[in-house]
């Protein structure tokens, strides 16, 4: 249930959420620039609309149907903007994260992300933990692949986002900007409530095929631990066509924005597994309403341990960025 409160004095309405609170609801408050809301979170079938309706300060009261409360937009009108070292994400912030699928090296990441940098990226991406279908295939340098990772954020300056795979290594993610949620655990539900348990930004991927309603439990999973640093990541959907790696559901983006406000970006290298798609998707995906891209860069992708057939080289990512900016109107700005 929500409720949108008339403007009015903040001891007010603490008074109002205070007696719902004594009631055994939680509350969630959302401040807007024209209308307060608070959100009860409970059974709320007893609850009288019209009891709720005759206080003062109470302009309306809304039930909500859908299964999801924290991350739902009646919940929170405005888009939610996530604020990483100064880097902002949704509400109107473009956010582009780039980098290599796995990092090899440490001269491999560094150059990797001097170049992205160098085109306008604005996060480093980079997988450490590689979780991959055949157990013979490079499952990435672990801890020594974080290290690497970190000394290209010393170098470049740039925020980096990598995949968790187990919370037995969550305390390794200290300096880690954002913590990345892969497709193959959006439903480790464990791993979600304690990870909203820190304050972190959690990138979460969407299922390989997994409903948008889904996708948002899962969100709301982190966000009723306490953590509402969320950003929703699609990249592709498994379907029937073999055409592509996966399918890319680029109207999940406008759906996304219509019931959530969180930030949503598009990757637009898995989920197509093509570097020749990577661009069009791209360029759909910003076109369809996206707050940011991932994309996949490699020094040399024909020698890549990981995923090369849809890396882009710096040049290709750079022609990739010119086009993103024509399209965002930025076309003489960095990111």
């Amino acid at each position: 249930m929500i409720i949108v409160c008339k403007k009015s004095d903040d001891a007010s309405v603490e008074m109002l959420t205070g007696k719902f609170e004594s009631m055994g609801f939680r509350t969630h408050l959302s401040k807007g620039t024209e209308s307060t809301i608070i959100g009860l979170i409970g059974d709320t079938s007893k609850i009288s609309v019209e009891d709720i309706e005759a206080i003062d300060i109470v302009e309306k009261v809304q039930r909500v149907s859908e299964p999801y409360k924290l991350v739902n937009r009646k919940f929170h009108n405005d888009d939610t903007v996530i604020d990483v070292n100064g880097v902002k994400i949704g509400g109107g912030h473009f956010a582009v994260m780039a980098g290599p699928c796995s990092i090899e090296s440490e001269e491999q990441i560094v150059s990797c992300a001097k170049a992205v940098k160098a085109a306008g990226a604005n996060f480093l991406r980079g997988g450490a933990f590689k979780p991959r279908t055949s157990p013979y295939a490079f499952r990435g340098l672990k801890a020594q692949g974080l290290e690497f990772l970190l000394t290209a954020k010393k170098e470049t300056g740039l925020p980096v986002v990598t995949e968790l795979m187990s919370l037995e290594h969550l305390d390794l993610f200290n300096d880690v900007d954002i913590i990345q949620i892969g497709a193959r655990n959006m439903q480790n539900f464990e791993m979600l409530a304690e990870i909203g348990k820190c304050r972190k930004p959690i990138l979460l991927k969407r299922g390989l095929a997994n409903t948008i309603e889904e996708w948002l439990m899962s969100a709301e999973y982190i966000m009723s631990g306490g953590n509402e640093n969320v950003i929703l990541c699609e990249r592709g959907i498994r379907t029937f066509d073999t055409a592509t790696r996966n399918t890319f559901d680029v109207s999940a983006i406008p759906v996304l924005h219509n019931l959530t406000h969180l930030p949503v970006i598009a990757d637009p290298s898995h989920a197509s597994g093509k570097s020749a798609l990577v661009k069009p998707l791209a360029k759909s995906a910003v076109a369809a309403g996206a707050d940011g891209l991932m994309i996949e860069v490699h020094p040399e992708p024909s020698k890549a341990l990981c995923d090369g057939a849809q890396s882009l080289t710096p040049e290709a990512f750079e022609n990739v960025m010119t086009d993103v900016r024509k399209l965002c109107g930025l076309e003489n700005k960095i990111l």
